[in-house]
């Protein structure tokens, strides 16, 4: 699943939206992202600039709950489910995600 992060929105907020999404389970459900890692700390490392400019580039890739999460240039994310049991976009079962 490929999603794009508002303008608006955090992008550990982003995560658990999709995460949960892909899951098909309530955000309450889910495993507090702050367990996996610094929820403040992902929104900082794609946070502008000092002076207000965009940081150019970057990806991040980390798992959280059952899924393969990629943050790339802190305006799209791709997850990759690693449970079997869930099934991709298509609704065919993942059998390995190569993780």
């Amino acid at each position: 699943m490929e999603c794009e992060i508002g303008a608006s929105e955090s992008i550990s907020g982003a995560v658990v939206r999709a995460v949960s999404a892909v899951e098909g389970r309530d955000p309450r459900s889910l495993r507090p992202l702050s367990e996996v890692l610094d929820p403040d700390a992902l929104d900082i490392v794609f946070d502008s600039q000092h002076d207000g400019t965009p940081r150019p580039g970057g990806r991040l890739t980390f798992v959280y709950s059952k899924c393969c999460v990629t943050v790339e240039n802190g305006e799209y994310l791709t997850l990759h489910p690693i449970d079997p049991r869930i099934r991709d976009e298509r609704g065919s079962d993942v059998i390995d995600s190569g993780i």
